[in-house]
Order: C-alpha cells, then structure tokens, then sequence
C-alpha cells in the first residue's frame, strides 16, 4: 500500500470551497490537459454517496483507460470519499476534508493506493506512479490557486 497526503489553504468561504470540489464536472477542470480525462457518466447531478462516475484517462500517453469511481461517503460542507471501482489501480481509496481556518479553507487530501501487478507494480512506483501523482496534485494545487487566489497567512504580530 502507498499513501498521498497533501494539504492546500485557500481564501475561499467553506461554502465555495465545497461547491467547487464537490461538483464533479469540475474535476476535468482541475486536471492536466495531457491526460486527456473525460467525464463519460456520472456526473450530471450533485455529489451523493452511491454516486458512480465514469472517466476516461490517458495516464500515460496514447494508453486510454476506463476509470469508475463511486462516491462512498459523503458529510456536506466537510468531506467525501470516492473509490474506484474499476481502473488502473488494484486500490485507490481518496479522502478529501475541507476545514475552515482563519481567512480561508484548509483542504486536505488522503489517497491510499495500491498498484497492480505486485512486486512490479511496487518497483516501478518511486519512479512512474509516485512522481506522476505528485505532479497531478500540484497541478491540481496550481489551477486551485489561479481560480481562487493565493492564501495569505493572517498576521499573528497584533499589538
């Protein structure tokens, strides 16, 4: 098993935060153009738990794939958790959290892994998997920043 753990604080209301992330048309959005992801079905109404969606994905160039996620839980305005059902992994399990802080929202994401085809799978993730996630995820971190701006930390020196 491998784990992904990022954070990211935006100076966005909790309310718009959640409006974003949990709409998942806005997922293309917020993905690199190069991995040709397309929504097939899915994703026509809000975020419910029980909600399957279904991508096409190129993770490696000229390799489409079929990827089906299922949203298993969700609390409004605080988190939701989406799992594949069938794709390139032999386990992915993502945890997404939204918490208000001072001047913003903190978003914190946990994705649990496992790649297929065993040792394989595991020998080539330090250099293929792990570097191809990190970089989705500061993408994803970027075009965040470019829609809603840069977090500032509040000043803290009060006299």
């Amino acid at each position: 098993m491998h784990q992904l753990h990022t954070f990211q604080k935006l100076p966005i209301s909790k309310e718009k935060a959640w409006e974003f992330l949990s709409d998942p048309k806005n997922l293309k959005i917020i993905t690199p153009d190069y991995m040709g992801f397309d929504i097939t079905s899915g994703a026509d109404r809000p975020m419910f738990e029980g909600q399957i969606i279904q991508y096409i994905v190129t993770p490696l160039t000229g390799i489409k794939t079929k990827w089906v996620t299922e949203i298993t839980h969700v609390r409004d305005g605080e988190y939701f958790v989406d799992e594949q059902r069938f794709g390139p992994y032999a386990l992915w399990h993502h945890k997404h959290f939204i918490k208000e802080i001072e001047g913003g929202v903190e978003m914190e994401d946990i994705v649990d892994y496992k790649l297929p085809m065993g040792k394989l799978g595991d020998l080539v993730h330090p250099f293929m998997v792990k570097p191809k996630l990190k970089e989705i995820f500061e993408y994803r971190k970027q075009k965040l920043e470019e829609l809603f701006g840069r977090y500032k930390e509040p000043n803290t020196n009060a006299y």
